[in-house]
């Protein structure tokens, strides 16, 4: 699953593989004979997709915000593991013949859309990763106000504690004994999965590394939040909207959930058992309809992906690049936000950019990217694409973005290729006209870094409210945030942070120490997920 960054997901820091997701299309092949399953002895019973996807009447598509499916109470409780399992919850089988272990079974009603399999207009088949695209600029169905397609930490209002859910405490159970050996966990569920399924791994990048780290953050990240309806629902469905661009379709779920059961039961032997099987099936049920139900609302009112043609390519650096691109169709969003991003010289996987500007009247997007070492995506971009080039945009995502229903000033902290969605929050508070104060504190390591300084001090020129100060570390021998705390008071200021993972980590407890309340902090990171209220 994606975990989504501010401007890059190398931030200049890695040059990590974001691959394909977690499910790609497959065909169910011929159970093979004498097949053994995993080398734990256990073959979990074939898992099937739960409920339906969201109908059209479902669904208004006049409401203000159509791209985010409402969270109906239905939703919410189908989440909550504690209660009756949801539609088909597993009941675990008697003793097979043999002496082999019981199976997992994953019985809910069968996956009915209630509509054709959707098509781009001009009647194409909807393609999925690995398969012939169509051509550029074809025509893509309609959409609406973006929202966020995943997202990296779920941060929720504070709750009163209430008593945690028997589901919950067994799946937190199981996590925190699967900690210590996350890379074999993660590792062993995707062998289970190309061992079963083998046609999938072509479909895969080459390399895993980051695709496992992805994986276990978001089990991480549904376990700490199991027993938080509102925080968990808004994650998964983001989720599910985000893994339409992989070609992710409801049928491709079961096989995910059984592998994934197969791994945690193998390497949470000393905690599990029936009980902690059937808390997980549960979950997993209801966690995977969730997004189902979001992917399919979606499809009524947005294309899975956009094309974009290269129109700039401006090298500021040796190593950053402003590429600014024109999508085949009009590509809503709102500054602040991000979106995925694959070149044609590594189909399948996918980089997370921040936009750099506010949205503008010719339809021009531009991104800021660092070339880091090993970084296959971040490299092609800065020293191989050139105008005339194409790339695809997945949905617009992230939550970074301005509040104009408050007067409150705004706290800018951005450090390296980080400064792409501060720019792009100053422009949009000078757009809607407002005079309320911004304080941008630009971090770099080097005066070299400060590639986009120039551009800073012109909008600092042109708007008093605004005050730009640039933070060299080998100068000041201060770190960006800790810089913030010699200025203030800001009590009256919403922060915004976007950088690097450790700038990220430190600029909130910085923030935190000087009195800013967590619900008025906001950043997204890829690297690291923040749960909420911590």
């Amino acid at each position: 699953m994606d975990a989504p960054t501010t401007a890059s997901a190398d931030k200049g820091t890695s040059g990590g593989n974001g691959g394909g997701g977690w499910f790609t299309p497959r065909q169910e092949p011929a159970p093979a004979d004498g097949d053994q399953g995993a080398s734990d002895g256990r073959r979990l019973a074939a898992m099937r997709p739960v409920g339906r996807p969201t109908t059209p009447q479902d669904e208004p598509a006049q409401e203000a915000d159509r791209r985010t499916p409402p969270t109906t109470p239905a939703a919410q409780e189908r989440i909550s593991p504690s209660v009756q399992a949801p539609r088909g919850a597993a009941a675990h089988a008697s003793q097979a013949p043999g002496g082999a272990a019981p199976q997992t079974s994953y019985q809910g009603a069968p996956y009915a859309p209630g509509r054709p399999e959707p098509e781009p207009a001009g009647g194409a088949a909807q393609p999925v990763s690995g398969a012939p695209q169509p051509a550029y600029g074809s025509p893509r169905p309609a959409y609406g106000t973006p929202q966020p397609e995943s997202v990296p930490a779920p941060r929720g209002p504070e709750r009163t504690p209430s008593p945690i859910p028997p589901d919950a405490v067994l799946i937190r159970r199981t996590m925190a004994e699967v900690g210590p050996v996350a890379d074999k966990v993660t590792s062993y569920f995707y062998a289970l999965l190309f061992v079963r399924h083998p046609e999938l791994r072509q479909l895969f990048p080459a390399a895993m590394d980051t695709q496992r780290d992805r994986l276990l953050r978001a089990l991480l990240t549904a376990a700490e939040h199991i027993d938080n309806t509102e925080v968990l629902v808004a994650y998964l469905q983001n989720l599910g909207r985000g893994h339409r661009k992989y070609g992710t379709r409801p049928e491709h779920y079961p096989a995910v959930g059984e592998c994934l059961i197969g791994s945690l039961s193998r390497y949470a032997s000393g905690s599990w058992d029936a009980e902690t099987e059937a808390a997980w099936v549960r979950a997993y049920t209801t966690i995977s309809q969730v997004m189902i139900d979001a992917a399919a609302a979606d499809e009524l009112l947005a294309p899975a992906w956009w094309y974009a043609e290269v129109v700039s390519h401006d090298l500021r650096t040796p190593d950053v690049a402003v590429v600014t691109v024109r999508p085949d169709q009009p590509y809503p969003f709102l500054a602040g936000q991000y979106t995925s991003l694959e070149t044609p010289w590594w189909p399948r996987i996918w980089r997370h950019y921040s936009f750099a500007s506010a949205p503008r009247s010719d339809g021009l997007l531009s991104f800021h990217v660092k070339a880091v070492p090993a970084g296959w995506v971040s490299n092609a971009l800065v020293h191989r694409a050139r105008p005339g080039d194409i790339i695809r945009l997945g949905p617009p995502a992230g939550s970074m973005t301005v509040d104009h229903t408050t007067d409150s000033g705004l706290l800018c902290l951005g450090g390296g290729t980080g400064i792409a969605p501060i720019k792009a929050l100053v422009e949009d508070v000078a757009e809607h006209g407002e005079r309320r104060p911004v304080e941008v504190f630009y971090g770099a390591r080097t005066d070299h870094d400060l590639y986009d300084i120039d551009t800073m001090l012109r909008l600092q020129q042109s708007h008093p409210w605004l005050a730009v100060r640039p933070v060299v570390d080998q100068q000041a021998h201060l770190q960006l945030p800790d810089v913030v705390r010699e200025y203030g008071p800001w009590n009256e200021y919403d922060a915004y942070l976007s950088g690097p993972p450790g700038m990220i980590r430190s600029g909130v407890d910085a923030l935190r120490d000087i009195g800013i309340p967590s619900d008025r902090i906001r950043h997204d990171s890829v690297e690291e997920l923040v749960t909420a209220g911590d």
